[in-house]
């Protein structure tokens, strides 16, 4: 099974910056949008994106969880991580598979949430 690329959806930059570290460092190839709207033309364009790593909340046309929703329907295959420090999540607001972390995350949390993905 080949390596999945992981998109990172995040508009906070040193966040962003953070993760792509993170991921990058546990071997994974990562994309990275500051929005959803960025995030769904990666995702047309990139078929070998196999998670998706998103922030709850962050401007453009839809939040972290709409967008989880909209990826869970158009992409029934992509894995889901959701993240977030001011809301609250429950499992029925996550799509079907979709994991929630919450924020602040240490770099061994996001890592194995990643692993438990795959």
């Amino acid at each position: 099974m080949p390596i999945p690329h992981i998109l990172i959806v995040e508009d906070d930059p040193l966040i962003l910056m953070l993760a792509v570290g993170v991921i990058e460092d546990a071997g994974y190839p990562a994309l990275k949008a500051s929005d959803a709207d960025e995030a769904m033309a990666l995702l047309e364009r990139r078929p070998e994106i196999g998670i998706v790593f998103t922030d709850i909340e962050m401007p453009g046309s839809m939040d972290g969880l709409e967008l989880a929703a909209c990826i869970r329907e158009r992409w029934p295959d992509v894995e889901i991580l959701v993240t977030s420090g001011g809301v609250r999540v429950s499992d029925a607001s996550l799509p079907p598979r979709g994991q929630f972390l919450r924020k602040p995350y240490s770099a061994r949390e996001l890592t194995a949430k990643i692993l438990a993905l795959r």
